[in-house]
């Protein structure tokens, strides 16, 4: 799988983890120099606290358009330290 914005590959795996219809990238699969953190914050009652990046690409920012699970609760253990994208990111094979 491919995580896709602006014509950049921002994550690549073949060992995603497929949640509620999201694809989780195995964080060392995603470029780091796209991310930018966020303060941006949510709950999921069976995930736990979802944390946000900002995708920027060449100036351009994508706001909140990838987000993690940094202490998952246990039924998601799974996708600990996995990315997951949206907001005009295209995941696709």
């Amino acid at each position: 799988m491919k995580a896709i914005w602006k014509n950049q590959i921002i994550a690549e795996s073949n060992e995603t983890k497929l949640v509620e219809g999201n694809h989780y990238f195995p964080a060392e699969s995603v470029v780091q120099q796209f991310l930018k953190p966020s303060g941006t914050h949510t709950s999921c009652p069976w995930k736990g606290q979802a944390s946000y990046y900002h995708v920027e690409i060449e100036g351009e920012v994508n706001t909140d358009a990838a987000w993690y699970y940094e202490h998952p609760k246990p039924a998601a253990e799974e996708i600990r330290d996995h990315v997951a994208f949206y907001k005009g990111v295209k995941v696709v094979e």
